[in-house]
């Protein structure tokens, strides 16, 4: 199992320095990917920054670990523009970006982009299929309900074609979900308790099957706190995701009220402590 950490982004604010050293120091202990989280506007989510352009610095400062934002809200994007920012950074890291995307859950937040919130599914579904298009060929050419594309494409291309696209959704995802990630995702960050995975997870293998894929090339990603109020048993809890065949794990210093300078020794000690080997 890989183990990564996220980037507690909130509580570093504007503090460049500390997500530097955050960053370089999860890098150094060998863990294997650094996830971000997205959101474009509301009007309580706080200090966050744009994930795509502090991916961007984070990929220059760093030479191995993966960056995962997690998740962009995909149909709040142009879908042209999405693909040409994903390909530009997954150049400008060598290759190491997994695009974590998802439909999201504010009509809000979706008004005050002007973008139909009713159709974000279906929007959510066609820009995947252009993305991996736009990915793979100079020259594409793309007839669909939202967008159109006449022999054209982005230059360059990324360095993945194509880019691993992994989808989040709700604890236990609707059928429209299982099928989006049956058909088109490298995996998907797992929101359900460890008694109801087994049953999605059976409900994405049968989908995958169902659009010719290996139910085995879809990876799976579950978060573990290793602070705040369940601090006492994430050693466990990791044992347990592992054991359940998980093909990653996301650990968590966010979000658990400690202070900005203790993020970093937690961190390490979580590494230091951690009941599994980690695979990266």
């Amino acid at each position: 199992m890989r183990v990564g950490i996220s980037l507690p982004v909130r509580e570093m604010a504007h503090d460049l320095a500390a997500i530097r050293d955050f960053a370089q120091a999860a890098e150094e202990l060998g863990l294997t990917h650094l996830r971000v989280p997205d959101q474009v506007i509301r009007p309580d989510s706080g200090h966050l920054h744009e994930p795509m352009s502090l991916l961007s610095y984070i990929a220059a400062i760093t030479t191995k670990i993966e960056l995962v934002p997690s998740v962009i809200v995909l149909p709040l994007r142009q879908t042209a523009l999405i693909a040409r920012q994903a390909a530009e950074l997954d150049l400008l890291s060598g290759g190491r970006l997994r695009l974590g995307i998802g439909v999201g859950a504010s009509a809000p937040e979706f008004q005050a982009m002007g973008v139909d919130f009713r159709t974000r599914g279906a929007r959510c579904d066609e820009q995947l299929e252009l993305m991996h298009k736009l990915w793979e060929d100079h020259s594409v050419t793309f007839h669909g309900r939202f967008d159109t594309v006449e022999e054209n494409g982005i230059n360059p291309l990324p360095v993945q074609r194509p880019i691993p696209i992994w989808v989040g959704g709700r604890s236990v995802p609707g059928d429209a979900v299982v099928e989006r990630i049956g058909r088109w995702a490298a995996g998907w960050f797992v929101l359900a308790s460890p008694e109801d995975y087994p049953a999605v997870r059976a409900r994405i293998d049968a989908a995958a099957e169902r659009h010719g894929r290996n139910p085995a090339d879809v990876g799976t990603e579950a978060g573990v706190a290793v602070v705040g109020p369940r601090e006492a048993e994430w050693r466990d809890r990791v044992k347990n995701w592992h054991d359940t065949g998980l093909t990653h794990l996301c650990l968590r210093t966010l979000g658990g009220g400690i202070e900005l300078a203790d993020h970093i020794p937690r961190m390490r000690n979580a590494v230091a402590e951690l009941p599994i080997e980690n695979s990266g």
